[in-house]
């Protein structure tokens, strides 16, 4: 193969008496360099002028090919010069292994040009150039047709590597046929999730940059990114959480990011003593609701006495806001509120607080009941003191009998405090 060149190779041998073999190897790395920059120049000049055609798709195919062509170019020279060795040290197995080697490294660049592709192809898809008449793709049907394009050129790269190593495509299908068998049994977790977001591409019921909650488990954040196998949900704490797929088959989940409104749904409590004011209170919010520039007038608004309450009057408001944003929503709720709160004042009702009321069957003296106590606490005075000194004396008379258990003395008081005050009681029905 390097007989077109042996005339430069023996005048370079027979002038500056480099071996041959070591010129073969310089004269493959010249031409390797050369051959990458002429590459490196008709990409750099090509690049440009497909990009100002009509068609789309033209320049997409030199970037996808630009890094690994220089790579391939590399490659191919490094493989010459183990040719070169093998020839000169007469390595007779390295020739077979030498061309296995080249094809699988041409597969492999070539299947790494047909993903660069696919994702150029993708941002293509989405953001097409300006003055065109394509229409832009939606992000998620653009990345679902990427990702199965990209499974098929990895499984094609995978056969074609698998056939240059000496196996057979029969037997590929089998193995696939049972094989395929075994590993689905094996990974089944890992094909439901596939199915699964497989679905999610196809129902949409979510895409990337919706506020998806779910109400059956602590799901709830921004989508950021829909997977074969996991989808990433960062929460409001900022932190990511990864979904599997298939979990989204048997879930239950709110899209927030899709409604037309958000619902102002409150209670209003009214005191009881303001009941006859209840009406216009009731109409004067209706008629605040319908001007008020932040409500959607086309849709239901209610206002209505709806309850008696445990403590109040219990009036509901209902309406819709204009904005599906979150923080213009807590602005107009504030200013609902506090208009609500100025034409109860302006109707003179007050808002109801949590209250209870103690009623007393009858009368009551103040003097007489200050006087019974004061009596009632003098006869208790006598009897303890008549106690103390009964329990001295038992204590003093030294007789060796214990002293009586406390319960014993405290009815024996109790008894005698009885007498005393029924004693107090006969003197003063006698006066």
């Amino acid at each position: 193969m390097f007989d077109f060149f042996s005339p430069v190779m023996d005048w370079v041998q027979a002038t500056l008496g480099i071996p041959l073999w070591v010129a073969a190897l310089g004269l493959v790395v010249i031409l390797t360099l050369m051959i990458d920059l002429l590459s490196w120049v008709v990409f750099w000049r090509l690049g440009p002028l497909l990009e100002k055609t009509s068609n789309r798709w033209d320049d997409i195919l030199i970037q996808a090919l630009r890094r690994p062509l220089r790579l391939w170019i590399w490659l191919m020279g490094a493989l010459l010069c183990l040719t070169v060795v093998r020839y000169h040290w007469n390595i007779e197995w390295l020739a077979e292994h030498l061309v296995q080697v080249q094809a699988v490294i041409s597969w492999l660049l070539l299947a790494w040009a047909g993903l660069r592709a696919v994702k150029l192809l993708e941002k293509r898809l989405v953001f097409p150039p300006g003055g065109q008449r394509a229409k832009p793709m939606d992000a998620d049907t653009a990345s679902a047709v990427s990702k199965i394009l990209g499974a098929v050129v990895v499984v094609v790269a995978g056969l074609l590597i698998l056939s240059s190593l000496g196996v057979s495509p029969s037997g590929v299908a089998a193995f696939g046929g049972v094989g395929g068998l075994i590993i689905g049994f094996a990974a089944k977790d890992m094909l439901a999730n596939f199915f699964g977001g497989l679905m999610i591409h196809l129902d949409k019921p979510f895409r990337v940059g919706d506020w998806v909650k779910s109400p059956d488990r602590e799901i709830e954040g921004v989508v950021e990114d829909i997977g074969w196998r996991l989808t990433r949900i960062r929460t409001f704490a900022s932190r990511p959480r990864y979904v599997p797929n298939s979990a989204f088959s048997n879930l239950v989940l709110d899209n927030p990011s899709r409604m037309w409104n958000r619902r102002l749904f409150e209670t209003i409590r009214v005191r009881y003593t303001d009941i006859e004011r209840v009406a216009g209170i009731v109409k004067s919010i209706r008629s605040m609701l319908d001007s008020h520039d932040e409500v959607d007038t086309n849709e239901q608004t209610l206002v209505y006495f709806q309850a008696y309450g445990e403590h109040a009057l219990e009036l509901i408001v209902y309406a819709f806001a204009k904005t599906t944003d979150w923080s213009e929503f807590q602005s107009m709720k504030q200013d609902i509120l506090l208009r609500i709160y100025d034409i109860v004042r302006e109707h003179d009702a007050r808002l109801a607080l949590p209250a209870s009321e103690l009623h007393i069957a009858g009368p009551v003296s103040v003097e007489d009941a200050t006087r019974r106590h004061a009596e009632g606490g003098n006869d208790t005075q006598n009897a303890d003191a008549h106690d103390r000194t009964a329990d001295k004396t038992r204590s003093g008379g030294g007789s060796p009998r214990e002293v009586p258990d406390t319960a014993s003395r405290k009815r024996s008081r109790d008894a005698r405090r009885g007498e005393v005050n029924d004693a107090s009681q006969d003197q003063e029905s006698d006066a």
